[in-house]
């Protein structure tokens, strides 16, 4: 059965005020877009770019801040933060999937696996190693491959073809989609007269709790000591994180950054997609790069930090690139011209 909630209670249940009163009956059981809710489906507003679609929406209510409640028509759940109210209330009409309980047939798990068949689901095709550990309530979904001795906490969801090799422990509530890729090899090579020569990485990858790791990202094991992922940590899908990183908790990471070796990232850190973070450096806690950025070089306060060149005309960018390079001439000849007066 469809589940549905009175708009009043929906209020209560995100922490939100509803402001018409005469419509705290009216039964809603879904959530859309603005321009696509209907009568019994809520909205949210959180950017003005949206404001035309906000005066015409038909949802039986928006969830927005106070200081938008003038341009909406409808009924307004207002709240300080209406995206965090908007992700609570996706997640009351989608909740988390049924999974069935004890092993696929098609899998292969160890005799010498620990896991309580009872409240544990691995899907088909999966292999389990010797000496795994599963809490309680894990899922292990189809054709993942857990490696020796690894450790994974209770309530862990590993979506599907997720690979966990050994020297990996997750902490609880984890949530691993796709394609990912945790203590692969680190990129550790000796040079030797021209000849590489593979250095064994030696550590593992600790995963603190409720971290989630988005598809295809990869996180290296350590050379000596672990890499660390911190609680909380959100991970965006295709990420590449190097040997040896440290990132603290609550940091949030967009797609396709890539993070070298040794570097450590501090706490509630924001790294926009596509940045380029080189190895051996310190980032502090609240530090936010914008995306497309290179870091070369550690930051020690918090803030905003960007760098790199915004998108123009291609026939502009060339004008502007080929003066970019008389930069350290003109800074030269304006100097000789300021000493000279």
């Amino acid at each position: 059965m469809k589940f549905s909630i009175n708009l009043a209670d929906l209020g209560t249940e995100i922490g939100a005020t509803l402001k018409e009163a005469s419509s705290s009956d009216l039964p809603i059981s879904g959530i859309a877009t603005l321009m696509r809710a209907g009568k019994h489906e809520v909205s949210f507003f959180t950017n003005g770019l949206y404001r035309d679609e906000l005066a015409k929406t038909s949802a039986a209510a928006v969830i927005l801040a106070s200081k938008d409640e003038r341009f909406c028509k409808v009924p307004k759940l207002v709240m300080e933060n209406p995206y965090l109210g908007y992700a609570k209330t996706a997640r009351l009409f989608n909740p988390p999937p049924c999974y069935p309980q004890g092993k696929h047939p098609t899998a292969w798990v160890s005799e010498e696996a620990i896991f309580d068949e009872a409240s544990v689901s691995i899907g088909p095709q999966t292999v389990i190693e010797a000496g795994v550990k599963l809490g309680r309530n894990v899922v292990i979904g189809p054709g993942c491959v857990i490696g020796k001795g690894i450790k994974i906490g209770d309530n862990c969801q590993l979506i599907a073809n997720v690979t966990l090799c050994t020297g990996t422990v997750l902490g609880q509530r984890v949530i691993i989609h796709p394609g990912a890729v945790i203590g692969s090899d680190g990129f550790g090579n000796a040079n030797d007269a021209g000849k590489w020569v593979k250095v064994p990485q030696l550590g593992g990858v600790i995963i603190g709790d409720d971290v989630e790791i988005g598809a295809n990202t990869t996180i290296d094991k350590g050379a000596l000591e672990d890499t660390t992922i911190g609680e909380g940590v959100k991970l965006d899908n295709q990420i590449q994180i190097g040997h040896n990183v440290q990132i603290g908790e609550h940091t949030a990471i967009a797609g396709c950054v890539g993070i070298a070796g040794s570097t450590r990232i501090g706490r509630y850190c924001m790294i926009a997609g596509g940045v380029g973070i080189a190895g051996h450096l310190n980032i502090s806690d609240y530090v936010h790069i914008t995306g497309g950025s290179i870091v070369l070089q550690s930051i020690h306060e918090k803030g905003i930090y960007s760098s790199g060149t915004p998108l123009e005309q291609n026939r502009r960018w060339h004008r502007n690139y080929h003066r970019f390079k008389h930069l350290d001439e003109m800074a030269k000849r304006l100097q000789t011209l300021e000493r000279r007066q």
